[in-house]
């Protein structure tokens, strides 16, 4: 078992800004950081972080380091996560290297977790949360397309499940109900606006 224990803050991390994209299964987050880590391809001031997950690396989706769960107990004991939490019956780690792209001023993109955005702004002094959305007949289209589940259970899971963040949190919400060209714009200026700030 992982011991608990609470997230604190870097020291010297202050300088850059973390920016944790999150949003509901369908809402289409994957993908957007995908065209947005191509876009910004060959900027050294940005950095989309590969995540460590206890699932297999081809199980689809995000590109991530995959390990064991012992091997995730070992990585958390050894200090190698700055945050890290579970869902879904899996266990995500960002690296605590990224500390060190942070601290150089950087801006940092991370796939995270409405669930564990405490624990991220309990370490990172600067904090951005990108939340994407879709509309429930989007969502729901999506969702269908995949064929994990029935009709019934996607509307069940959509009825009871919020599309906002809560809690005290600097939020930008992103409607990706439109073209992937739309969704890809939009991420793109909400990360330029974020490296304003940070500039």
């Amino acid at each position: 078992m992982i011991p608990s224990h609470e997230p604190h803050a870097v020291p010297g991390t202050e300088r850059g800004m973390m920016v944790v994209v999150v949003g509901p299964s369908g809402a289409g987050k994957d993908t957007l950081m995908a065209l947005a880590a191509r876009h910004f391809r060959g900027r050294h001031d940005v950095h989309f972080v590969r995540r460590v997950i206890t699932r297999e690396h081809d199980a689809g989706g995000e590109d991530h380091l995959a390990v064991s769960d012992q091997g995730f107990v070992s990585m958390e004991q050894a200090g190698s996560f700055s945050v890290w939490w579970e869902a879904h019956g899996l266990k995500y780690g960002i690296p605590a290297e990224i500390s060190v792209s942070l601290a150089a001023g950087n801006l940092v993109v991370a796939n995270g977790s409405r669930s564990a955005l405490h624990r991220f702004q309990a370490v990172f002094p600067r904090l951005k949360v990108i939340n994407v959305t879709a509309r429930a007949d989007v969502l729901a289209t999506r969702l269908e397309a995949r064929g994990r589940e029935t009709h019934e259970d996607i509307m069940a899971r959509l009825a009871r499940g919020p599309l906002t963040v809560r809690g005290n949190y600097d939020v930008v919400d992103l409607d990706n109900s439109g073209s992937l060209e739309e969704g890809e714009r939009r991420m793109v200026e909400v990360l330029t606006d974020c490296l304003a700030e940070v500039g």
